[in-house]
């Protein structure tokens, strides 16, 4: 066995060839610079929750299906579930603890409150996130909110409440 071959567990590992298998990369999220190292083959999902221990995120069906794990890239709404965070190096990221604070909430926020968007709270990270993206489209109606929204499952039955909550934001 040479100087770059490690034994684990019995199997041999090549140090080099686990280096070429992860990335380096720096993103800002939330305003914050993160430098990191990560598997090439990671999602976004999973360096957000995993690597930088921002679980506001949510991993749901971990398919793209469902939009718990919507989160913004440059204002634009993905589901990192499906996204290589190899990809998104040197972008600007939000998660849902980059929006409002406990004293300051984001007005999306505060409608969700008061029209009692949600139920189990579980798909609300990733609703309010790409409602904000949807407010910046600026929807004209409820039914372009509806469609607007339709990449983002509640299993719980709040979306007539969600939709109240960005109609109200929006204005309509």
């Amino acid at each position: 066995m040479n100087a770059a071959t490690v034994e684990t567990s019995g199997s041999p590992i090549d140090e080099q060839a686990m280096e070429r298998a992860t990335v380096a990369l720096s993103l800002t999220i939330n305003g914050r610079l993160h430098d990191v190292r990560t598997a090439s083959s990671a999602t976004l999902l999973d360096l957000i929750r995993d690597q930088l221990g921002l679980t506001g995120t949510k991993k749901g069906c971990d398919m793209g299906a469902c939009g718990a794990c919507t989160v913004l890239v440059q204002g634009r709404r993905i589901k990192s579930c499906l996204a290589l965070a190899a990809s998104y190096d040197g972008e600007a990221i939000t998660t849902i603890e980059g929006i409002g604070t406990l004293e300051a909430l984001h007005p999306l926020q505060a409608a969700f409150i008061r029209h009692d968007a949600l139920q189990c709270g579980y798909c609300t990270p990733g609703q309010i996130l790409s409602g904000i993206a949807l407010l910046s489209e600026k929807p004209q109606s409820l039914e372009a909110i509806r469609e607007g929204m339709s990449g983002n499952l509640c299993r719980c039955g709040a979306h007539p409440n969600i939709v109240a909550a960005i109609a109200e934001v929006a204005g309509l």
